[in-house]
């Protein structure tokens, strides 16, 4: 295998950042791509229903990707701290207990969702009108959510390991072949919602099966190590699980905040606006993965970097990545936002016919959504910044804010002011409110400590 040498240690910053940063940011944005031909094609080949009955499942998917992430966060920041001491060993063993811990607790949500289907769906905001397609579903993708787990947790430990171009692989493989199925099943089969499910679950499986081909048979330093099964084994493998966690729960919660968000905005925009309110807040959810995707490759790709050079106690190569991180985050929220401007109209399009309620509703409304790029860029590059250098706390506080400590107000405040656009405005609203915290906090804490090192 052609393994992409990367020496986080003595490489140039740069050049370690850009490789890390082009790999990650192609496979995240084939991701939206996903996304975004996955709704298009519920959108056309069902209807607007069909992507509102998707939006309420959608937070279910979101906590499973927060947890694989979490675990994978976590492990790799860890991880990462491990090698630079090079303790081959420990990397290892952390590796393997964030996938058995995470593996546990995906089979407890899927068999959670088997058995408690219809409260759930309306736990999420379901209406009787969409209970069924939203059944549906919910249903069929439940078989490839434990896949789902492996190459959410993998796509960090394969890049920690030197190798982001096969991380980048395993997302495309994973979103082309989805994107196929998608049009396959919806289309010329005509399978409706089940076949846009099934799409993604046969995807995910692919996609898990890579990841673990990838530590058997390809991996450099990072393979699965064989536990022990003593009780000194379990607590001391409790512990890093908790540590893990600890670490990676800013990342769950970033995934939770946006469940959150399309909970909320889904009761918000179904009592201002009805069900064509939901499915024009849909296409804003199915975009705002974009945002999400671009601005996390930013911290992902610097989070190696960071947290290995941290574990080596080099200040300055960890101020030198932050610093090229934060500038690359805001050109990319600079230009989200001009796009979310400019094309609002396109981009309703994509997923609805003009002559839909719902279009209309999303065209005036995507625009005002799109505000949110430049500070939810900074405010995730920042918070990633924090779990690289095992300041955990701050991360979650600040991830907090953003996700639901400013935004649910905001969803219902903001309408009271100015009716439907308020709608719109509670998620940049809240990114910028955490943003003005984020940075003066920063600020202040490097002045009177410096850039973090371990154990000072």
């Amino acid at each position: 295998m052609d393994r992409d040498k990367l020496d986080f240690e003595n490489g140039k910053i740069g050049q370690l950042f850009r490789a890390m940063f082009f790999p990650t940011l192609i496979g995240m944005v084939f991701n939206t791509l996903l996304n975004i031909c996955d709704g298009m094609f519920v959108g056309h080949g069902v209807g607007s229903d069909a992507l509102a009955a998707i939006n309420i499942v959608a937070p279910l998917f979101l906590i499973c990707a927060g947890t694989g992430l979490m675990f994978g966060i976590g492990a790799s920041v860890i991880g990462g701290i491990r090698l630079a001491e090079r303790n081959v060993k420990a990397a290892r063993i952390i590796m393997t207990q964030a996938y058995i811990a995470g593996a546990v607790i995906f089979g407890m949500i899927v068999a959670g969702s088997l058995l408690f289907t219809r409260p759930l769906l309306y736990l999420l905001g379901c209406s009787p009108a969409l209970e069924a397609l939203a059944t549906d579903y919910l249903l069929w993708l439940l078989p490839g959510l434990v896949f789902f787990y492996l190459q959410c947790a993998g796509m960090m430990l394969i890049r920690l390991d030197g190798s982001p171009r096969y991380a980048m692989s395993v997302q495309i493989v994973a979103a082309v072949l989805n994107i196929f199925l998608d049009w396959f099943m919806v289309f010329p089969l005509g399978m409706g919602i089940k076949g846009a499910s099934m799409a993604t679950s046969i995807s995910c499986i692919v996609a898990g099966i890579m990841v673990v081909a990838y530590f058997i048979f390809f991996s450099d330093k990072l393979k699965f190590y064989r536990l022990r099964l003593s009780a000194k084994s379990l607590r001391l493998s409790m512990r890093n699980v908790g540590y893990m966690t600890k670490i990676g729960f800013a990342t769950f919660i970033a995934e939770l905040a946006i469940g959150v968000m399309m909970v909320t905005g889904n009761y918000m925009f179904l009592s201002y606006l009805g069900e064509a309110g939901v499915a024009a807040f849909s296409i804003g959810c199915y975009l705002f993965p974009l945002i999400f995707s671009i601005s996390n490759a930013v911290a992902q790709s610097s989070q190696p970097i960071i947290s290995y050079n941290y574990g080596a106690m080099h200040a300055d190569r960890v101020r030198e990545a932050l610093n090229l991180a934060i500038v690359t985050a805001a050109g990319c929220g600079i230009a989200i936002s001009a796009g979310m401007w400019i094309g609002s109209d396109m981009l309703a399009g994509i997923f609805l016919n003009s002559s839909e309620p719902a279009y209309d509703i999303a065209t005036s409304g995507l625009p005002l959504l799109g505000l949110c790029a430049l500070p939810f860029a900074l405010n995730i590059t920042f918070i990633g910044y924090y779990q690289s250098c095992e300041k955990s706390a701050r991360a979650i506080v600040f991830m907090m804010l953003r996700g639901v400590v400013f935004m649910m107000p905001g969803f219902i405040i903001l309408p009271q002011i100015s009716g439907a656009t308020g709608l719109w405005l509670a998620i940049p609203v809240s990114e910028l409110v955490t943003l003005a915290i984020i940075i003066p906090s920063y600020i202040i804490n490097n002045r009177q400590k410096g850039t973090p090192l371990p154990h000072s």
